[in-house]
């Protein structure tokens, strides 16, 4: 195994059904947010994090994710004619970011069966899995400090999150117990979206991972779970035995600025507070909002 991973794959194979007809024609990944897509978060974060060796899974109909990071001549020759280089570094910031590949995933067999589709590219070395409906904030540390946690423990990582005990419902929940590091806890167990009155924690797994190689043996014999698909938490709850030498599972406590794009409401806010904290539109944003806010009924 290598010390310093490269590698990233992004899930996006999903149908997006929450936010039809918008993503009939268009992958939900391809969402603005303000003025960049969803995706192109997700891979800058990748990248600022040191990986630069991307594999976006993807279904049909995701045409638009490939060509939005590939390059558009026309375009190029078009703003460059005009000598307008701010636009034309706008548009080819997406193809100069990573060195991207993209897989289909074929059968739909949820998010376990996503990742295992990217066992002939990782091949045996950690790497990283970022799900494109978690925008993380790029002023705050999360990735590159779960790197850091998987080098030294050689262990899996996963992203944790406090959040209302009342919403526990809504992710995959851990059960905890502390390590040497105020921000770290090693992971005993995982429910996936438990009742309340039985979650272990209010500790929410939230979509960013670093995984040993070996989650991709776990994968092959998970069998599929709720809805019929094979998920990743089935696996890694397996992997937080330490089974088979796997080196166990480790959670990383974020208490950063996390922007939920799977939801149509939490979607529309994470807009509104990029684009306020945007020193083109910030000022005039808030101004507008604060007066909106104050003659709406």
């Amino acid at each position: 195994m290598t010390s310093r991973i490269t590698k990233a794959v992004i899930p996006a194979a999903g149908l997006g059904t929450r936010f039809l007809p918008a993503t009939k024609a268009m992958p939900k990944e391809m969402l603005p947010v303000v003025d960049k897509p969803a995706i192109q978060y997700v891979v800058e974060e990748a990248v600022a994090a040191g990986l630069d060796d991307l594999l976006m899974i993807v279904g049909r109909n995701k045409n638009a994710l490939a060509n939005h990071f590939d390059r558009v001549m026309e375009l190029e020759v078009t703003l460059a004619s005009k000598g307008d280089e701010a636009k034309l570094a706008k548009v080819e910031e997406p193809t100069n970011l990573a060195d991207i590949h993209f897989v289909r995933q074929g059968d739909p067999k949820g998010l376990g069966h996503a990742v295992s589709r990217a066992r002939k590219h990782v091949g045996n070395e950690p790497f990283a899995v970022l799900l494109g409906d978690d925008l993380i904030d790029a002023r705050d540390v999360l990735l590159s400090r779960m790197l850091e946690e998987q080098v030294q423990r050689n262990a899996s990582i996963v992203a944790l999150l406090e959040v209302d005990p009342n919403q526990i419902h809504l992710y995959g929940a851990a059960e905890v117990e502390p390590t040497d590091e105020p921000d770290v806890v090693r992971i005993t167990g995982l429910v996936e979206k438990p009742a309340k009155e039985v979650a272990p924690s209010n500790y929410a797994v939230i979509g960013r991972y670093v995984l040993r190689p070996e989650v991709f043996e776990v994968l092959e014999r998970t069998e599929p779970g709720k809805g019929g698909e094979i998920q990743l938490t089935d696996a890694l709850m397996e992997m937080a035995g330490d089974v088979e030498g796997t080196g166990g599972v480790y959670g990383v406590v974020f208490r950063g600025r996390r922007y939920d794009t799977g939801d149509k409401l939490d979607y529309i806010k994470a807009v509104v507070q990029l684009a306020a904290d945007r020193d083109d539109l910030g000022v005039d944003l808030r101004a507008w909002l604060a007066d909106f806010v104050t003659r709406t009924p």
